[in-house]
């Protein structure tokens, strides 16, 4: 038997069809119509959705989405900052209906990714994890006493939007000073344009590392900047959930020793309680999959 799980994000739609242990034996990815209104957008999701049927020839019994956010799990609804076409939309309902007749649910895409690394990836053995994603955003899930947690309305774990600079840049969500105006890719390579970094026109995050890695001593400062942004996030998430490990991955993290010797060494700085001694920060280890296997988890918990 099969669940058929969903990573739903701004750049890419994917379906996935997993077995009873978390192995994906089918995958299927389309790209997110750009700029496209609602029901646009949903055509690609149900165009994903019906190829992945197809391969399970009818052995699907429950269904995983996991949804860039915010989400509302009340009301089964998804209104992504990334995909601006949809507002308030009734993802669950749309997926039930094209999947009739088994149990659907959903949660958020940094949810799903903890989840996935706790079932199958670098959080296996822990019961107090965060999962984040570092690349064109700060996304996060949580999941503790080795159970996903939701929150109230289904958005825990929004760990991009922990403000750790008083009156900093402006924030996609409409703060200021938020994890995410500051560590995530593009905001990395922002301030180091604005700094001096003299960088061809449409560089980018894996542009600014290779300087980074190159000894360009602005792209290290831009690094810095960000992983102790990052760290004071992390030292204050982990105080509040007691959490004994975080798992990092996405395009950013990829960078390998430039955002954690550095991220490694601002923890340290900042996580001084007796109880946050043990925590760790690792790399994750399922890359893009990591969604796809912790919506399928989530859709048989």
């Amino acid at each position: 038997m099969l669940t058929l799980c969903l990573d739903i994000g701004g750049t890419k739609i994917a379906a996935g069809l997993a077995d009873p242990d978390g192995v994906l034996v089918h995958t299927v990815i389309r790209p997110t119509p750009s700029g496209a209104a609602a029901e646009q957008v949903w055509g690609a999701v149900d165009a994903t959705i019906a190829d992945a049927l197809h391969a399970a020839d009818g052995a699907v019994t429950a269904v995983g989405i996991g949804s860039a956010g915010p989400i509302d799990l009340r009301e089964g609804t998804a209104s992504p900052i990334n995909i601006k076409g949809w507002r308030g939309f009734p993802l669950r309902d749309r997926v039930a209906a094209a999947v009739p007749g088994v149990p659907v649910r959903l949660g958020g895409d940094g949810l799903c990714m903890a989840l996935g690394e706790h079932w199958r990836g670098a959080g296996r053995g822990a019961d107090f994890l965060l999962g984040m994603v570092v690349s064109t955003g700060v996304g996060g899930g949580l999941v503790l006493g080795g159970v996903p947690y939701t929150g109230r309305t289904g958005n825990a774990g929004h760990v991009g939007h922990v403000v750790v600079e008083d009156g900093g840049p402006p924030c996609t969500c409409g703060g200021r000073g938020c994890v995410e105006a500051i560590a995530s890719g593009p905001s990395m390579v922002r301030w180091a344009r604005a700094n001096g970094w003299s960088a061809p026109p449409g560089a980018g995050a894996r542009d600014l590392a290779a300087a980074a890695a190159g000894g360009d001593p602005l792209a290290e400062r831009a690094f810095r900047r960000g992983t102790t942004a990052l760290a004071a996030m992390i030292a204050s998430v982990g105080a509040v959930c007691d959490l004994d490990l975080v798992v990092i991955g996405g395009g950013v993290a990829n960078s390998g020793r430039l955002l954690f010797e550095p991220l490694r060494e601002k923890l340290a700085e900042y996580a001084r309680l007796d109880f946050l001694a043990g925590l760790r920060v690792v790399p994750a280890e399922l890359g893009d999959s990591a969604g796809l296997v912790g919506a399928a988890r989530l859709a048989t918990l």
